[in-house]
């Protein structure tokens, strides 16, 4: 089991992976949304924010006005690791079942162009 810290460095590496994203494909295919991300062998939950812009780092501090996340996402930490350093494909552990979303039809569409 990973760390919360390195946890953390795997999100950070992850924000900086989703602004590679050509402008052009962010600019068609996102919208803004709150993500969240929880870690369930941790019991930690992390929060951030897409937007045209890119992701914004994430952060353990809901966001203030109580909403839940549009898009939440539960992954385990050493999943989360390997998603970050590439190990791990998405679609694979989408449907392995390790990693779980939770979103509207048309984000999952959306966010599928994405990765």
């Amino acid at each position: 089991m990973a760390s919360v810290e390195e946890c953390r460095t795997a999100l950070v590496k992850l924000v900086a992976q989703f602004d590679e994203i050509d402008e052009a494909d962010r600019a068609k295919h996102v919208v803004e949304r709150t993500v969240s991300c929880r870690l369930s062998d941790l019991d930690v939950v992390f929060y951030g924010r897409l937007h045209h812009g890119g992701l914004d780092p994430f952060l353990e501090r809901a966001p203030a006005d109580g909403k839940p996340a549009d898009v939440k996402l539960t992954i385990g930490s050493d999943d989360l690791i390997a998603l970050a350093d590439g190990r791990l494909d998405l679609a694979r552990a989408l449907f392995g079942g390790r990693v779980k979303i939770d979103a509207s039809f048309g984000d999952l569409l959306r966010l599928r162009r994405l990765l």
